[in-house]
């Protein structure tokens, strides 16, 4: 990475390859692999819902990122795979190996606007090359909606009407986890099959856009759906830290009822060595890229939600203390195995098992 700095590397090359190292180094380095494959185990963590995809709807970023994950698993195949099925999410856990069920940051358009069937029909592609769920919008607007940072709430297009069909046609999960409030209730009236919010919390606890309301939720979940809870602390606010996530938690099993309730931590691992070897290379950061943009009073902008507290309680690895959490505030067993992970279980099964064949 420094040697790239020095050598005058344009943003887009240099940024190709901080991803790599972010995302898929672990392939390439026996000593990253064992932590990867340790801090997995200390979670418990059986099956990541990974993101795989970038803030786009263009195929071939789409596709370039998910070559990470894909190289990822095939090189790690002694303790993690792709599990393309919800099935093979099970087989998986019997077999003693962590799961990857690959999703994407963005619904793949071909971008020419001839017709809406040839604008959509790279998403059977991404179907067969194994995403399983995908965002409708990100945070900005796109041609299927608005999305959550939108000062406007407009809802879901036409254009994105014809996006859920298609999803819905060939087994891919529609998340609204960044969409506009309006959008999410719209995909889930238009949607033959559950959509989710994979990661997001309540906004009546919060005040926060990227939360989701009540009328939101309940949309979702009226149609099958699951409702998630992130771990960002400036979505979550009050303390920001692992008693405000287990909040959202207890304000939305009340609302929604515990069986539709999921934790989507939006947070991956990241190696020990990360803070220390970004030490090595500064690069000069660019504008704002357009879909990650946040309004100027937004409360992510605000650098004591960045407190390392704050983070290191809602840390991925501590996923067993999530469950005592739920524990010490009186869910059941039952429904606490749901929130870990079985509700969305059951919607990748009924996603699934309703698509038609390509």
């Amino acid at each position: 990475m420094a040697a790239l700095v020095e050598a005058g590397a344009s943003s887009v090359e240099f940024k190709e390859a901080e991803e790599d190292m972010f995302l898929a180094r672990m392939a390439d380095h026996a000593e990253l692999a064992a932590e990867y494959h340790a801090a997995l185990d200390h979670a418990g963590v059986d099956c990541i819902l990974q993101n795989a995809g970038e803030e786009c709807q263009a195929p071939l970023q789409l596709i370039k990122r998910l070559g990470n994950f894909t190289y990822l698993t095939d090189m790690l195949d002694d303790f993690m795979q792709r599990v393309p099925t919800p099935d093979s999410i099970v087989a998986a856990h019997q077999d003693g190996k962590h799961g990857l069920y690959m999703s994407a940051n963005g619904v793949p358009l071909t971008q020419r606007w001839k017709t809406v069937e040839e604008e959509l029909r790279y998403v059977r592609v991404l179907f067969q090359l194994g995403v399983r769920m995908v965002h409708v919008t990100y945070n900005r607007r796109n041609m299927l909606g608005d999305g959550c940072e939108e000062l406007t709430d407009a809802g879901l297009s036409d254009f994105g009407r014809a996006a859920i069909a298609e999803l819905n046609r060939v087994g891919i999960i529609a998340d609204v986890a960044h969409s506009g409030w309006q959008t999410g209730i719209d995909a889930a009236a238009v949607s033959q099959v559950p959509i989710v919010s994979s990661h997001a919390g309540a906004h009546a606890l919060s005040g926060h856009p990227r939360c989701k309301t009540d009328e939101a939720m309940k949309a979702i979940v009226d149609k099958g759906g699951t409702v998630g809870v992130c771990c960002i602390p400036a979505f979550l606010g009050g303390s920001g830290d692992i008693a405000a996530l287990l909040d959202h938690i207890d304000y939305m099993v009340n609302l929604v009822g515990p069986q539709a309730v999921t934790i989507g931590t939006d947070l991956a691992y990241v190696s020990e060595r990360d803070a220390q070897e970004r030490e090595k290379f500064k690069v000069a950061r660019g504008r704002t890229r357009f879909e990650s943009f946040w309004q100027p009073d937004d409360p992510l902008n605000d650098p004591a939600w960045r407190e390392p507290r704050m983070r290191q309680s809602l840390a991925w690895t501590n996923w067993p203390l999530y469950t005592v959490g739920m524990v010490q505030r009186g869910h059941s067993d039952e429904d606490i195995r749901g929130i870990l992970g079985g509700n969305i279980l059951r919607v990748t099964r009924e996603v699934f098992d309703a698509r038609q064949p390509l």
